[in-house]
Formats: C-alpha cells, sequence, structure tokens
C-alpha cells in the first residue's frame, strides 16, 4: 500500500462527466478510489461512467443539479446507500459566461444564474459532505477532503467576466474558512485554479486563432492543459499524504500566472 492508495475511499465529483471532472474522476478511480458522478445529463453520465470500466475504483453516477439542495442532498443519500460513505467531495460543477456582456449591461438574470451553479452549488455539495463527514469523525472515523474547482479569473482582472470572477473568489474565501472550521473533524478543504484547459466550456474560444495567438506565448509550458493534468493533484488531496494541507488554493496553469 503506497501512500496514495485510495483503496476503499469513496469520491463525489460534481460536474464530473466531462473536463476537469471527468479528468478528476479517472484519476481517483484509478487509484482504488470509488467515485460517485454528479451532473445533469444522464448520457453525458453514462458515457463518463464508460470511460473508467477498465480502473479499479466503481464507479456510480448520479442526476443532478447542483443549484437545487433537494436534488443534492438525495444525490447524497443515493451515494451513501451505494457505497457506506463519502470520503471527499470535489465541488467542480460550474458554466461560463465571459466575454458577451458589459458589466453595465449585466442583467440581474445573468448574476443570478452565475450564483446559482457556481457558487451555491458549492455551498449545497460541500454542506450534504461536511454533514456526513463530521457525524462520521464524531464517531470516531475522521478524514474528509472537501476541494473546489476555482479560477484564475479569482484573482486576475477579467473583463465582460465579472460575475464569474466574484463566484470563483467566493470559493476561495470559502475554503479557506473550511480548512479553519472543520480541520478539528479531519476534514480538509482546498481549492484548484486552473488556467487554460481544454474543455466543453472553453472549446468555442480556443478556436479562436487570434486568442490563441495572445495567450500561448504567455503560457511557458507552450501548450493548453488537458483534463488529465488534475489527476496528480486529486489524488494527492484525496490522500492521507495531504492530511496536513488545507485552507490552500492550488494553481495548475502550465506557468501562466509566473510569466
Amino acid at each position: 500500500m503506497t501512500i496514495f492508495d485510495l483503496t476503499g475511499r469513496v469520491a463525489v465529483i460534481t460536474g464530473g462527466n466531462g473536463g476537469i471532472g471527468l479528468g478528476i474522476a479517472q484519476a481517483l478511480a484509478g487509484q482504488g478510489c470509488n467515485v460517485s458522478i454528479w451532473g445533469r445529463n444522464a448520457d453525458k453520465n453514462k458515457a463518463a461512467a464508460a470511460s473508467m470500466a477498465g480502473l479499479s475504483g466503481k464507479v456510480d453516477t448520479r442526476v443532478c443539479d447542483v443549484t437545487d439542495p433537494k436534488s443534492v442532498n438525495a444525490a447524497m443519500k443515493a451515494t451513501l446507500d451505494t457505497f457506506g460513505r463519502v470520503d471527499g467531495c470535489f465541488a467542480n460543477a460550474g458554466i461560463g459566461g465571459g466575454g458577451r456582456r458589459s458589466f453595465v449591461e449585466r442583467t440581474e438574470e445573468e448574476w443570478r444564474t452565475m450564483f446559482a451553479t457556481n457558487l451555491d452549488g458549492v455551498f449545497h455539495a460541500f454542506q450534504a459532505a461536511a454533514r456526513h463527514m463530521t457525524d462520521r469523525a464524531n464517531a470516531g472515523d475522521p478524514f474528509g477532503r472537501l476541494v473546489a474547482t476555482s479560477s484564475l479569473a479569482s484573482i486576475f482582472g477579467t473583463a465582460r467576466n465579472e460575475h464569474y470572477a466574484a463566484t470563483k473568489a467566493a470559493i476561495n474565501a470559502l475554503v479557506r474558512a473550511l480548512g479553519v472550521e472543520l480541520s478539528r473533524h479531519g476534514v480538509t478543504a482546498n481549492a484548484i485554479l486552473p488556467g487554460w484547459i481544454k474543455s466543453d466550456m472553453t472549446a468555442g474560444i480556443m478556436a479562436n486563432e487570434k486568442f490563441v495567438a495572445n495567450v500561448m506565448p504567455r503560457i511557458p509550458m507552450r501548450r493548453f492543459g488537458e483534463p488529465s493534468d488534475f489527476g496528480g493533484i486529486a489524488v494527492y488531496l484525496m490522500s492521507k499524504a495531504s492530511s496536513y494541507h488545507t485552507a490552500d488554493t492550488f494553481v495548475i496553469d502550465g506557468g501562466y500566472t509566473a510569466f
């Protein structure tokens, strides 16, 4: 057994049916972790599970809308009924919305919709997971991992994307607060800040030659990130290796912020 062996652990990944979420789910399952993929699209969930068929961890999928606490609580109950425990919650589900409208033209509906998914969705998932983790800790089994997918938009100014940036900055503050509050229960809380990563969310802008010509020279690695680039950090955060590492924000961006 290695320090990164996740056999017997169980992790929930919201938005785990594609992009970074799927990269995380695949890496965890590859180390023996049982995973429950929560997503709104049943067909996408099924395809994600099929892509992980040969891995050592078991895969469960749940149709879940993270904006709805009832949906989240039902998914958590079903996951606990299936696996008996949840050791990690990767709150990864999110939406983008940059470049379409200036701040002064931002509609109330766009603002609320962004926060409902990107921030409220994290709150709902983390609260359901933390409730179970703290109950388990009080019963003598302290272990929990809360990991949120944030963004470089939380630390950089991003024009026409202030609503998205605000949700991600709030996530950074949330994990710091939870890292302090939940440590006594053996629960850590951290955030991952991806750089420019290939996914359905970024497919449109990455097909823009002008965008690529401007951004690629600013990435020291000279490539866009892949979902698989998040496997290592996910396994580390899920494992006992990170037991003393909490309230942190991990920048995974190929050196973009350093250059």
